[in-house]
């Protein structure tokens, strides 16, 4: 991300986050803070664009979730001075387990994803609040995200921003360097992190995703990135596969509209 490009990446963000608030009419905004990076940027994002008054961000906790992690949530909130709420989802999860026998470690971290989007959008109706996700380019296009849990939002400010633009970014935005340098992980099982899930450093990805958005040919994606082929056939696989995640369901049309 060129040096330039950064306070204009943040006023086009900023613009777009008032513009989408004002058309809903809402009152402000409702944020899952995680202590990771790209909630930390999305809520800095949405103070400077509405005002820390209309900014409301969740914790939300599960047995999975590091303490390290809610801590530097939390901190980052006070920071900020925007109004926050804690809430320990470990018990919902464990009666929703209890009444499913759940006991798949994707299938409850997908619960983990759930239950919490149910709570961002109790706030969200509850006060008349849009809820912003914080997902980024990246894992939008390779759909590492649970359909109707941490992809379910009204507004998706960084998600034109690929993962290695954010941490950039977030360095621009004086987002605490111990959040910048943490390793991504959602916390949905215990050991999750995302490379591990995704197969692959997030700077070598970027560069594939980057490839197929210029429309470059396999070769030169595996010249730019350094890759075997089979490794850009597979990206390339994924986000194929995981399209249906990234819009709305598809419908049988019969009638005119």
């Amino acid at each position: 991300m060129k040096p330039g490009f950064k306070q204009e990446y943040a006023d086009v963000i900023k613009s777009f986050i008032r513009f989408r608030v004002n058309e809903a009419k809402a009152k402000g905004v409702v944020i899952g803070l995680s202590g990771g990076l790209d909630s930390a940027v999305t809520a800095k994002l949405c103070v400077e664009a509405l005002g820390k008054e209309k900014v409301f961000c969740l914790l939300l906790p599960a047995n999975t979730t590091p303490k390290e992690d809610t801590g530097d949530a939390l901190e980052f909130a006070k920071n900020l001075g925007v109004k926050h709420k804690i809430i320990d989802i470990s018990g919902i999860v464990k009666k929703i387990s209890l009444t499913l026998n759940g006991k798949g470690k994707k299938e409850m971290g997908n619960i983990h994803a759930r239950t919490r989007m149910i709570i961002l959008y109790y706030f969200a109706n509850k006060n008349n609040y849009l809820v912003v996700g914080s997902g980024n380019k990246t894992e939008i296009l390779m759909g590492y995200f649970t359909k109707y849990g941490d992809g379910a939002c009204d507004i998706a400010p960084l998600g034109d921003l690929y993962k290695t633009q954010i941490r950039e970014f977030a360095e621009y935005l004086k987002i605490p360097e111990k959040i910048i340098s943490k390793t991504p992980r959602a916390g949905l099982w215990k050991g999750q992190t995302d490379e591990s899930e995704l197969g692959i450093k997030y700077e070598i990805l970027d560069q594939i995703l980057y490839g197929m958005e210029k429309g470059l040919e396999n070769n030169e994606i595996v010249k730019s990135a350094g890759v075997e082929i089979s490794e850009v056939k597979r990206i390339k696989n994924v986000v194929s596969s995981t399209k249906h995640k990234r819009g709305m369901p598809g419908i049988a049309r019969i009638g005119r509209y």
